[in-house]
């Protein structure tokens, strides 16, 4: 075996590496800029962290989602390997720990946000970091093509001015090839190579049904697809509404949203990942770095408003090899709210100044005030002040957030932390004088281990039930050491923040990029535009998705829903449904499409859509207005 191969054996105990994954590691490893274009469950963090353990040194990896990060670290943990995450949820204080620690504590990993490369306590420290090598999660980040562009990606680059021979290895999942050519060109890429394995997933079939019963297509669908499913629906309401009646219909199922508490999200992903439940119906901000390879099925219940965010949502099923499905569920009322939708998320610059002015009102900072400070995130609360909804609020505050006024931090668990601050001759000292603590300081010795030299994760109740003690009573002890300097101390917290990087401005001399924010409009009316196409066209389903990053002529996938028909369908059945088509248009002046269609059994309505379509494109039938077509006779 190889170098690689023995340290992917080492630490997670595979025997092989997946297709392109060790092309990959030895690009980076070599010292080549290097992009890995992986679908979702490719094996993307591999492709970094094998690389990274076979280095002298550091990787610092930058990552927009801090779940991901606190999750990817607890992993790296437990294989033994030496891993930190800096983010928004930590104190000013442990931030600069953990920074000292990443300099001079033989670390291989350091997860940061891209945010965090802006700070000075960050760049004061980099200089010295051992760094060999930087990771960039999530790289479509980082170009304004992307679908989910951050502004702060742009600010990588300026890592090279300072340690210029430090490779970077960019991965996302979703990339078209104009995000492909700005994401080397954003990073600086020297020498760059790019590794891109196709999109098709040949056992992931791809179906989309229009139906005016979505729950009980659902139904139908769980009782004939066995196995694990992740249903996905727009809001929290309908997480629990529908939950709620697969639970009445004998199916087990839980929900999932960002309205629980994220013990309570951890604990349902939990359950889900073990079984206990079969299906979780959750929101989008479920699946990210879930290693579940057994999905059998992944149900949207509303149209995606991109093909990036159904194709790797989509792309959780099957992760194992095994024939799975991503199904979307549809009305026609559905695409006309996706478009009503883009409105909602671009609202004027003075409903945008209006939600500025309120969160700093709400916070108490005077002009001129405020930068470095956090408040806490309610929603609901500027929803009720702005008289706005919250899809609204939430995109005021993401362009806020573009314009580099304020930073917007997950609720994300962190859970409670202690390190020992004084040697153990010390702390002999102070138990012999505070007798009353003396069994709380010996159970943290005896339970968690590197409590001298690292932050260590605790748990309050845990601790109480080991000394019998009240788990109230722990906390305040707890504290009691924090306040004295024995121990440092920080409670858990999964509240959302808004953190305000700049000081507070007067509105009237906020300056917005109006261009870039048209620019994303328009891209983002071209994505709903593809998501209708997919839902209303009949044609291979993989072939429109992997068209769409820059796979082109990919050959029909043959298990779609699409594809399952054709096969279906004779010549002599296509001359035979042209000539039906032909007499209804005859027949109808002035007909719907849908209503055509539903002339036609189930079995060949995908195939009379295709002719229509080739009707439509040929000037055989004329639309005249948005749902209204007439025979032209050519």
């Amino acid at each position: 075996m190889n170098h690689f191969t023995d340290i992917l054996k080492q630490y997670w105990g595979y025997d092989s590496f997946r297709p392109l994954q060790e092309d990959i590691i030895d690009s980076v490893y070599s010292g080549h800029d290097t992009l890995a274009l992986l679908p979702t469950g490719g094996g993307k963090s591999i492709c970094f962290q094998v690389p990274a353990l076979a280095r002298e040194g550091l990787c610092l990896v930058i990552s927009p989602l801090v779940a991901l990060m606190i999750d990817q670290v607890q992993q790296l943990k437990r294989r033994g390997i030496r891993a930190l995450a800096v983010h928004s949820g930590l104190r000013h204080r442990d931030i600069d720990r953990l920074l000292d620690n990443a300099r001079f504590g033989n670390y291989s990993f350091l997860y940061l946000s891209p945010e965090r490369l802006l700070t000075r306590m960050f760049l004061d420290r980099y200089e010295s970091m051992p760094v060999s090598m930087i990771a960039v999660d999530e790289a479509h980040c980082i170009s304004q093509w992307g679908y989910d562009f951050r502004p702060p990606y742009q600010r990588i680059s300026e890592l090279r001015d300072k340690k210029p021979d430090v490779p970077i290895i960019a991965l996302t999942a979703t990339a078209t090839p104009q995000v492909v050519e700005d994401i080397q060109e954003k990073l600086g890429f020297q020498d760059g190579r790019v590794f891109q394995k196709s999109f098709v997933r040949d056992n992931l079939s791809y179906v989309v049904r229009e139906t005016e019963d979505k729950y009980g297509q659902l139904t139908h669908i769980l009782n004939r697809v066995p196995g694990s499913s992740v249903v996905y629906a727009r809001n929290r309401r309908n997480t629990r509404e529908i939950a709620a009646y697969l639970s009445r219909n004998n199916i087990s199922a839980t929900f999932y949203n960002a309205g629980l508490s994220s013990v309570e999200r951890l604990k349902r992903q939990e359950d889900w990942i073990a079984d206990k439940h079969r299906v979780v119906v959750a929101t989008n901000a479920f699946g990210m770095g879930i290693d579940k390879a057994d999905v059998r099925s992944v149900i949207h219940m509303d149209v995606p408003d991109s093909p990036e965010a159904y194709f790797q949502e989509a792309g959780r099923a099957g992760r194992d090899g095994i024939k799975a499905f991503g199904i979307l569920l549809y009305h026609q009322s559905d695409l006309s709210k996706l478009e009503k939708q883009i409105d909602l998320s671009y609202p004027s610059f003075d409903i945008i100044k209006s939600v500025y002015r309120i969160i700093c009102d709400r916070a108490g900072f005077a002009v001129g005030a405020g930068q470095g400070e956090s408040v806490l995130l309610d929603y609901r609360a500027l929803s009720e002040r702005a008289n706005q909804p919250v899809q609204v609020i939430n995109a005021a505050l993401k362009t806020l957030e573009k314009e580099g006024l304020i930073q917007l931090s997950e609720g994300v668990y962190s859970p409670s932390t202690v390190r020992l601050c004084v040697t153990k001759e010390d702390l002999y000292r102070y138990q012999l004088s505070h007798r009353q603590h003396e069994r709380l300081t010996k159970a943290l010795l005896r339970a968690y281990q590197n409590i001298f030299s690292d932050a260590v994760a605790i748990n309050e109740f845990k601790l109480a039930q080991s000394i019998q003690m009240n788990v109230e009573q722990v906390k305040v002890i707890l504290n009691q050491l924090h306040q004295e300097n024995i121990i440092d101390y920080s409670p858990s917290n999964d509240d959302p923040k808004i953190i305000f990087t700049s000081e507070r401005l007067q509105v009237e001399n906020i300056k917005f990029d109006t261009k870039l924010h048209s620019f994303l409009k328009e891209r983002q009316i071209h994505r709903v535009e593809k998501m209708s196409s997919y839902v209303k066209t009949f044609s291979c389903r993989t072939s429109q998705l992997v068209d769409y990053f820059g796979e082109e002529n990919a050959e029909p996938c043959g298990i779609c829903d699409v594809c399952l028909v054709n096969k279906k369908t004779s010549k002599t059945d296509s001359d035979s449904l042209e000539e039906k088509i032909i007499n209804f248009a005859k027949e109808n002046p002035e007909f719907e499409l849908r209503k055509l269609i539903k002339e036609f059994p189930t079995s060949s309505q995908s195939a009379v859509h295709d002719i229509v379509e080739y009707y439509i494109d040929t000037g055989v039938f004329k639309q005249l207005e948005s749902r209204l077509y007439q025979y032209n006779g050519k």
